[in-house]
């Protein structure tokens, strides 16, 4: 490994307490930690993988109108225990954002909000055709079970069907780190219900990712080459229906990652949050703030009038309601990090110091593992279980 990737892979404690070879505490409860990617570089235990009532996956057809508790964030130190576990409950807004005769070349937006992991998946439609992508799709996982299942999946199916959409691309931003994708998943689902099997696309970058991630989870190559069916160029357009698209390079946060441009809408993924949290972690291997800053600054020389709908939302608790996008004035305006006047070494300094003291996202590894392999679960091994491996950090003089 090379220095530059020994700083990227710096700086966090990762503990994982067994017995019996079962996990007794969530492992956010066991992060103490200072960054992101040390933990990346400790000996791996192999974590089993359960799929409720041994089926591929479990199938929930519920669309959740209901509200529930904000998430909280990523919050720094303290986790909670396996016996408080979340529950699955997708937001779906009630409100279709610019569909009241929306322009003609102006998208339909429908935001379903995944709460366990502060996740904004988006439902964007073409009025005139009812052609639609996905964008950003969750997949349930509970960590302390270890158990897959797809109630948030199924709740953006029952919107397509509800809406009449026929849906024509799946769209990742990146490989997320902070949640799993339900892309393969809504792939073969709606191949069943439509006349197309959508293609899944994801930036031309991604490759460098998955070999980086497959490397170090001893992912085999064929598991995760060639799993994307679409890799964008920078810049690069596309239609959804009558709809104009193209996507956009923003690295920062992660060196794959794109944002969609659809009409006078930006999708941003994990680039810029609301104003009052500002933008996302770059302490990632490959993210840099330099990146950000001047990704962030790109989408903020649009018109003011452009909505930036971002990937994540972490309401301070019982303040707000998850919100969706905030337009392009009102990030130059009120943006906690990116706001006018905020220079791109004022915004390094603040990004870096913050990121020393983050903890790692509580699905990490599970994330990434699938991700890179485009949403497809492991393959099962001789006794037909999916394992996942997580790194581990020895403390002691003791000789192992």
């Amino acid at each position: 490994m090379t220095v530059a990737e020994k700083r990227l892979f710096s700086s966090i404690t990762y503990r994982v307490a067994m017995n019996a070879l079962q996990v007794h505490h969530c492992a956010e409860n066991a992060i103490r930690c200072q960054a992101t990617t040390r933990l990346l570089l400790a000996p791996l235990i192999t974590l089993s993988l359960r799929l409720p009532h041994n089926q591929p996956l479990h199938l929930q057809r519920r669309c959740f109108h209901r509200a529930g508790r904000p998430f909280e964030g990523h919050r720094l130190r303290t986790g909670r225990a396996c016996s408080q576990r979340p529950q699955n409950i997708p937001r779906c807004l009630n409100k279709a954002y610019s569909a009241a005769a929306p322009a003609p070349s102006e998208p339909a937006i429908h935001p379903v909000f995944e709460q366990n992991t502060g996740t904004f998946q988006y439902l964007v439609a073409d009025p005139a055709t009812k052609d639609a992508a996905i964008v950003d799709p969750v997949l349930d996982y509970d960590k302390c079970s270890h158990t897959i299942t797809t109630s948030t999946a199924d709740s953006l199916l029952s919107l397509v069907r509800e809406k009449g959409y026929r849906i024509v691309r799946i769209l990742e931003t990146h490989a997320h780190a902070d949640h799993l994708t339900a892309s393969f998943y809504l792939q073969r689902q709606l191949a069943k219900q439509q006349d197309l099997k959508p293609p899944v696309g994801i930036g031309k970058r991604i490759g460098q990712v998955q070999s980086l991630f497959g490397q170090r989870y001893g992912i085999d190559a064929e598991e995760y080459e060639g799993v994307f069916d679409k890799l964008f160029e920078d810049n690069e357009e596309f239609a959804i229906g009558t709809l104009k698209a193209k996507a956009l390079h923003l690295p920062g946060h992660t060196p794959d990652h794109l944002g969609y441009k659809i009409g006078d809408n930006i999708f941003c993924g994990d680039s810029i949050f609301h104003t009052d949290i500002g933008t996302a972690r770059c302490d990632f291997p490959g993210g840099s703030p330099h990146a950000l800053y001047q990704s962030a600054r790109k989408i903020l020389s649009l018109p003011d009038h452009v909505k930036i709908w971002t990937g994540h939302d972490y309401p301070p608790q019982a303040e707000r309601d998850p919100v969706p996008y905030v337009t392009v004035s009102e990030h130059r305006q009120k943006n906690k990090h990116l706001r006018d006047g905020v220079s791109e070494e004022e915004f390094v300094k603040m990004r870096k110091e913050r990121d020393e003291h983050l903890a790692a996202p509580r699905l990490l590894h599970e994330s990434l593992q699938v991700n890179v392999r485009a949403g497809r679960l492991p393959s099962q091994n001789e006794a037909g279980m999916r394992l996942l491996k997580v790194p581990i950090k020895v403390k002691g003089t003791g000789t192992w």
